[in-house]
C-alpha cells in the first residue's frame, strides 16, 4: 500500500497513480552482489547507500549461512557490517527494540533486512523508532513517520510475505498482543535483493506455510475491493507463477525454475499488496493466529477456498476468479480455484479443519466477532458479516 491520500490510493476504474520506491535485482546467485547493491562502482555515478550496515535476521537464517554471505558481500566493498540475528517469529515490540539497540550500538546508517517476512518487518520497525523515536503504537496505521528514515535493503530468504515489496511492518505490541500494521511510504526499501538459490535451504515446515500465505495474497489481492488496475495485473502475474510451481515446492521436488517462480511470484504478490488490500481469509486467519497458535500460513490455507467459493456468488468477483484460474493453468472457473486451493494443505502433509487446530464449535461466534474486527475484513469485494464469518468458519471445521 502506497501512502497517498486515502482517496487516491483506493481510487476505483482503470486509472492509477503509482510511485515504485524500491529497485529490484533479481536471479540466481544475486545475494553476492548485495555489495555492489549498497556501494555501486564509483563508475557508475551512483552514490553508495550507507557506510556502516546492520543486518537484521534469525538464527535460522544465520545456521544456513546465508547471513554470513551477506555480510562477506557488504565487507567487501568497505561497509563496515555488524549482524543481529535475535529477530523471532511472529515479532512483537521486543524484538524491534532490540534491534534498535543493536544498530545505535553499531552506528548503522543503513539496515538490511535479511530472512523471512519477520526479520523484514523488524528492520522496517527499527526505522520507524530510529527516525522518530517513540513507541510503534505511535506508528500503527498509514503514514504516521517521522523524521529521517534510513536507507534499507530488503533480502527474502522465504517465498512467501512479499515484505520487500511493501511499506509496512507487521508487529505485535508485547503489552496488548494487537498485531499493529504500520505503514509509511519512508519504510519502504531503497532496493530488494530476490536471489532463488537463497530459498533452496528453507526447512520445509517454514517453506510450506509462507508459500501458500503467497498464493493466496495473489487470489485475495486479484478480486478485494480497492483492486486496480495495476494491482490486478501483478496479482495475475503472481499467481500464473505461483501455482504451477507450489505443489512440487510444497512436495520438495521443485527446481531451481520452480524456486525462482515462487521467489518472483511472491514478490509481485507482495506488490499487489502495496497497490490494494487483502480479503476476509486474511480476517478470518489472524484469530486462528492469536487464540491456539495456529500458524499464518496454515491458518489462510484452512479459510481461503471457503471464501473464494462465498465471494464467487457475486457475478463480478467470478469472472475475477475465472480469469486467474486460467492464469494458472487451471479450468477457468471458481471451482477450481477453490479446488486447487483445497488440495494444497494436504500437498503440505497438513490435513484437517479447525477442529484439528483446537477450536470448538463453542469458539466460532467468538472468533467470528474478532475476525469482523479486522482491518482486512472491510475490503472483501462481498460485504462479510460476523454472522457471515461464522458460516465460514463452519464451513472449515
Amino acid at each position: 500500500m502506497s501512502d497517498a491520500a486515502p482517496d487516491a490510493r483506493f481510487a476505483e476504474g482503470p486509472g492509477f497513480d503509482w510511485r515504485p520506491r524500491t529497485r529490484v535485482l533479481f536471479g540466481p546467485g544475486s545475494l553476492t552482489r548485495l555489495g555492489e547493491l549498497v556501494a555501486p562502482p564509483a563508475a557508475s555515478g551512483e552514490a553508495p547507500l550507507g557506510k556502516r550496515a546492520l543486518v537484521v535476521t534469525d538464527p535460522g537464517v544465520v545456521a544456513a549461512g546465508h547471513a554470513a554471505a551477506g555480510a562477506e558481500a557488504l565487507r567487501a566493498v568497505g561497509v563496515e557490517t555488524s549482524v543481529f540475528e535475535e529477530v523471532r517469529a511472529n515479532p512483537t515490540t521486543a524484538d524491534v527494540a532490540a534491534a534498535v539497540a543493536a544498530a545505535r550500538d553499531h552506528r548503522a546508517d543503513l539496515l538490511i533486512g535479511l530472512g523471512g517476512g519477520s526479520a523484514m518487518d523488524v528492520a522496517k520497525g527499527a526505522n520507524f523508532l530510529l527516525a522518530g523515536g517513540g513507541a510503534m503504537r505511535d506508528y500503527h496505521g498509514v503514514g504516521k513517520g517521522r523524521g529521517t528514515f534510513l536507507p534499507s535493503v530488503g533480502v527474502p530468504t522465504t517465498a512467501g510475505t512479499g515484505s520487500e515489496a511493501q511499506s509496512f511492518a507487521l508487529i505485535a505490541d508485547d503489552e496488548t498482543h494487537i498485531k499493529m500494521a504500520c505503514g509509511d511510504g519512508r519504510a519502504a526499501f531503497r532496493a530488494a535483493l530476490l536471489d532463488p538459490d537463497v530459498i533452496a535451504t528453507v526447512p520445509a515446515k517454514v517453506a510450506a506455510p509462507v508459500a501458500i500465505d503467497a498464493v493466496s495474497h495473489a487470489v485475495e489481492t486479484a478480486a478485494c475491493r480497492v483492486r486496480g488496475e495495476l494491482s490486478g495485473m501483478f496479482a495475475r502475474k503472481a499467481f500464473s507463477l505461483l501455482a504451477r510451481s507450489v505443489r512440487p515446492y510444497l512436495s520438495g521436488a521443485a527446481t531451481a525454475e520452480d524456486r525462482a517462480a515462487m521467489l518472483l511470484g511472491a514478490h509481485l504478490a507482495g506488490a499487489a499488496i502495496e497497490l490494494s488490500m487483502l480479503g476476509a481469509a486474511h480476517a478470518l486467519a489472524n484469530p486462528l493466529t492469536a487464540k491456539y497458535g495456529t500458524t499464518h500460513g496454515v491458518a489462510v490455507g484452512r479459510m481461503l477456498p471457503h471464501v473464494v467459493r462465498f465471494n464467487a456468488a457475486d457475478p463480478a468477483v467470478r469472472a475475477i476468479y475465472e480469469d486467474l484460474a486460467a492464469a494458472g493453468g487451471l479450468t477457468p472457473s471458481a471451482a477450481a480455484l477453490a479446488e486447487f486451493l483445497d488440495g494444497l494443505l494436504p500437498s503440505a502433509g497438513v490435513s484437517g479443519g479447525l477442529g484439528r487446530a483446537g477450536a470448538s464449535a463453542d469458539d466460532l461466534p467468538q472468533l467470528a466477532e474478532l475476525a469482523a474486527e479486522q482491518w482486512t475484513a472491510g475490503f472483501n469485494p462481498r460485504p462479510v458479516t460476523a454472522a457471515d464469518l461464522e458460516g465460514l468458519y463452519r464451513c472449515a471445521f
